[in-house]
């Protein structure tokens, strides 16, 4: 299965940082895959999806999408959805609103995404909670037919029904029409059976790529009493190594 996302050799600092976020990390996620980005705060979940996206400066052959340079390439921006971050978009206006100024969209797709997500499209964003905001901004960009999807912990706004929805259509997506998604998240529940790999980040390191069923550690059962999932053991244990 060829590579929908190529890492080769990152190396990445911020501006003044004591310390690189990452230093000769490299990874290949093939295409149609559900790649769970796991690992403790500060370990540059973010900043990989930013990268990846195309949201920071690196080389050409550093990072590839698609076949093409994640920076460089600004027709990536079609193909690739990058959701994450605030989404601060409190003006007085109606999601039909909204809708009404895009052109190009395929309206039985967005039909589907509006029902998955269940938007209201007489919402006023100035008065929507932050769940129905975050709703709102997956809509904005799921009803586009992306290639990639890159998430970033935009699951923690939605009750246990939306995050359910979405991570079907998210599996759909992948298995019907090959697309590569990353999500990065720390709410576990499910996720063993949604994936198909896991990427984990140590301090400033990749710990683990691999297909989820190739990674032994979540084949080990549970000790007695231990009603948590293998996934959520293994992540704990791993960061509590990384803590020392």
């Amino acid at each position: 299965m060829s590579a929908a996302i190529e890492v080769a050799n990152l190396s990445f600092s911020y501006p003044r940082a004591q310390a690189p976020v990452f230093s000769n990390l490299s990874l290949s996620i093939p295409a149609g895959a559900r790649c769970l980005l796991l690992g403790a705060n500060g370990t540059g979940k973010s900043t990989l999806l930013r990268l990846i996206a195309g949201r920071h400066l690196i080389g050409d052959d550093v990072i590839r999408v698609l076949g093409r340079p994640a920076f460089a390439d600004t027709t990536l921006s079609g193909d690739v959805g990058f959701l994450g971050g605030a989404f601060p978009f409190s003006a007085d206006i109606t999601v039909a609103e909204i809708l009404a100024g895009r052109r190009g969209i395929d309206p039985t797709r967005r039909s589907h995404v509006l029902q998955i997500l269940e938007v209201d499209l007489a919402w006023r964003m100035h008065q929507v909670s932050d769940g129905q905001r975050r709703r709102v901004q997956l809509l904005l960009d799921l009803e586009r037919p992306l290639k990639v999807i890159l998430l970033d912990e935009v699951t923690a706004e939605l009750d246990v029904l939306s995050r359910a929805d979405l991570l079907g259509f998210l599996r759909d997506e992948s298995q019907q029409r090959g697309v590569t998604i990353v999500y990065a998240s720390h709410v576990l529940e499910g996720l063993r059976a949604w994936g198909t790999h896991l990427a984990f980040l140590s301090p400033g390191r990749l710990r683990c790529f691999a297909r989820l069923d190739d990674v032994k550690d979540l084949q080990a059962p549970a000790a007695a009493g231990d009603s948590t999932s293998a996934l959520h053991r293994l992540c704990e244990a791993w960061m509590r190594e990384d803590r020392g």
